[in-house]
């Protein structure tokens, strides 16, 4: 009765929360490996940075990383949402555009890496 009513605790907060950590934790290994290539490279000459976005691995692992980093901040935002806008209303408008706005961007940088990575970019 106490979930029906909302007054006890219905048990979603612990997906919520292992999410976040999981998605946390992937970007660690993620946000190393980029920096490190990053500061490998020779230049940061456009073609230089292109023909590195053009190597599978590292097309693959680019994609993952926006991914992973967009579904992180999505989860973060949601519990500054739910935390901090008292309205209902407000509340469900708002979750909605943040959500929007993550497909958004994960899209937009996971479609910018494939430009440059099959060549489509000049």
């Amino acid at each position: 009765m106490r979930r029906v009513l909302g007054a006890g605790s219905a048990k979603s907060g612990v997906h919520h929360w292992w999410l976040q950590r999981l998605t946390a934790v992937a970007l660690v290994p993620l946000s190393v490996w980029f920096a490190v290539s990053l500061l490998a490279l020779p230049s940061f000459a456009h073609a230089t940075v292109a023909a590195w976005m053009g190597q599978g691995t590292t097309a693959l692992l680019l994609m993952l990383l926006v991914v992973v980093a967009a579904w992180h901040s999505r989860l973060g935002l949601q519990v500054v949402v739910e935390d901090y806008v008292p309205r209902p209303g407000a509340r469900t408008v708002t979750l909605v555009v943040v959500n929007f706005v993550h497909i958004l961007l994960a899209a937009a940088g996971v479609l910018a890496v494939l430009r440059v990575a099959l060549g489509g970019a000049a």
